[in-house]
C-alpha cells in the first residue's frame, strides 16, 4: 500500500509541477521577448509620461499595447500585478517531488554503490547541500564579477565574465554529482540545483528589488536604478537556465544518457547546447527590432553539440545476421528476467504494479520489458541486479522475433 500511495503522490506532484512550471517558463519567455522587442515610442504623449519602450501585438482577437517605464512611472497605478507565485509553486512542487522520488528512499534511488557507497543520511545531506552551495557560489559570482562601481554608484555589468564563471561552477557540480550519485539522480540533482537558483533569484533579488522601487516611489524618494538592474540581470539569467534545467529533468527517462561512462560530459554538453539555443532566440528578438541579421549560428552550434553527443553515444552496429546467436528461447528469457527483474516485480513487491514471476506475466509484459530494459535502459533501476549487455541483447532479439512463449 505504501508503494501505491507513493505512486499517487508522484503522479499528482508531477502533474502540479508541470502545470506551474509551464506558467513560470511561459511568463519568463514572454517578458524576455517583450524586453527585447520594445521600440522607442514616437508619440510625444508617451514620451512625456516616461515610456521608454512599447510594443503593439495582436492575440486572441484583440490588440495589445504593452509599455515599459525606465526606471519607473511617475505615479503608481492602483492595481499592480506581481509575477512570483509561478516561481515559488514550481520550486515547492519540484522539491516535494524530488523528496518523494529520491530522498524518501535514498538507498534505492539516490545511491549507486558502484559509483559511491555511503549512507543514505550522508547522501541526502550532501544532495541538499548541492542546492544551497550552488546558490551561494552563483550569487557571489553575480555580486563580485557582475557589478562595478561607477561615480560612487553600483552598476550591473560583466555578463560575459559572469557567464563563464557560472558555466565553470555548473560543470564542476555536474562532475561531482556524477562521481557521488546514481547517474539518474545526478542529472536530476544538477537540474534541481539550477532551478533552486532561479527561484532564489526571484525571492531574494527580483521581487525585493521591485518592492524597494515601489516603496521609494510611495515615499516620494528618488528611485535607485540598481534595484531594477539587478532584477533584470537575474531575470535574464533565469531564462538562460530554463533549457538546461528542462533537459536535466527529462533525462531521467533515458538511461543511455545518464548511464554513459562519461555522463558528466554528456550532461554539461546538453546543458551548454540548451543555453546556446536559448541565446539564439533571445538575440533574435533584438536583431529583428534593430534590423540586423538574426544570429542563428548560436542555435546551429547548440544543435551541432547535440548531434556530436548523439554520435558519441550511438551503440555499435549490430553484427551480421549470420554472426548472431541462434533464436532466443523463452527459457533463456525467463532465466534473465528471473535473475534480474523478479526481485522487484513479484507478487509481494509489485513495483509500478508489474509482476514478472510467471511465464504468462512475462508474455503479458513483453513490450514493457523491451522498452524499459532494452530501448530506454532504465531497468533494472540503477542496474542494481547487474544485467549485462549480452542479456539486454537477448531480450531484444526475443521481442523483435515476436516474443515467442514457452
Amino acid at each position: 500500500m505504501t508503494a501505491y500511495l507513493l505512486d499517487w503522490a508522484n503522479l499528482l506532484l508531477r502533474w502540479t509541477h508541470v502545470i506551474v512550471g509551464i506558467a513560470w517558463i511561459g511568463s519568463s519567455f514572454y517578458f524576455v521577448f517583450l524586453d527585447s522587442s520594445l521600440t522607442r515610442p514616437t508619440d510625444p504623449a508617451l514620451l512625456d509620461k516616461g515610456v521608454d519602450g512599447e510594443l503593439w501585438a495582436v492575440h486572441g482577437g484583440g490588440f495589445y499595447h504593452p509599455q515599459k517605464y525606465l526606471v519607473a512611472p511617475r505615479t503608481l497605478p492602483e492595481h499592480l500585478h506581481w509575477f512570483y507565485w509561478e516561481s515559488y509553486a514550481t520550486w515547492l512542487s519540484g522539491f516535494a517531488l524530488f523528496s518523494v522520488l529520491y530522498l524518501f528512499d535514498a538507498r534505492t534511488f539516490l545511491i549507486d554503490p558502484r559509483v559511491h557507497a555511503w549512507s543514505p543520511a550522508a547522501a541526502v545531506a550532501t544532495a541538499l547541500a548541492f542546492l544551497a552551495l550552488f546558490w551561494l557560489a552563483y550569487n557571489l559570482i553575480c555580486r563580485l564579477a557582475g557589478e562595478r562601481v561607477v561615480d560612487g554608484r553600483p552598476q550591473v555589468g560583466g555578463d560575459a565574465r559572469v557567464g563563464v564563471l557560472v558555466g565553470l561552477v555548473v560543470a564542476g557540480a555536474a562532475w561531482a554529482a556524477c562521481e557521488l550519485y546514481a547517474g539518474r539522480a545526478a542529472f536530476l540533482l544538477v537540474g534541481a540545483m539550477l532551478a533552486t537558483a532561479m527561484t532564489a533569484n526571484v525571492a531574494h533579488w527580483i521581487i525585493p528589488g521591485q518592492r524597494k522601487v515601489v516603496a521609494q516611489m510611495k515615499a516620494g524618494q528618488p528611485v535607485e536604478p540598481i534595484h531594477g538592474q539587478r532584477a533584470k540581470q537575474r531575470s535574464v539569467h533565469n531564462t538562460y537556465f530554463t533549457l538546461p534545467v528542462l533537459v536535466a529533468m527529462l533525462s531521467n527517462h533515458y538511461g543511455w544518457l545518464y548511464d554513459s561512462p562519461h555522463n558528466a560530459a554528456v550532461l554539461v554538453g546538453l546543458m551548454a547546447a540548451g543555453a546556446l539555443i536559448r541565446h539564439s532566440f533571445v538575440a533574435r528578438h533584438k536583431a529583428r527590432v534593430q534590423g540586423r541579421r538574426v544570429p542563428w549560428e548560436y542555435a546551429a552550434a547548440g544543435t551541432a553539440l547535440i548531434a556530436a553527443i548523439a554520435l558519441a553515444l550511438a551503440p555499435p552496429p549490430a553484427p551480421p545476421a549470420e554472426a548472431q546467436p541462434s533464436r532466443v528461447s523463452f527459457a533463456q528469457v525467463q532465466a534473465i528476467v528471473g535473475q534480474r527483474c523478479v526481485a522487484c516485480h513479484n507478487a509481494q513487491v509489485q513495483n509500478k504494479g508489474v509482476m514478472l514471476d510467471t511465464p504468462a506475466l512475462i508474455e503479458q509484459h513483453a513490450q514493457q520489458i523491451y522498452q524499459q530494459a532494452v530501448v530506454l535502459r532504465q531497468m533494472p533501476f540503477n542496474n542494481a541486479t547487474g544485467i549485462t549487455e549480452a542479456e539486454r541483447a537477448r531480450l531484444g532479439r526475443w521481442y523483435e522475433s515476436g516474443a515467442p512463449g514457452p
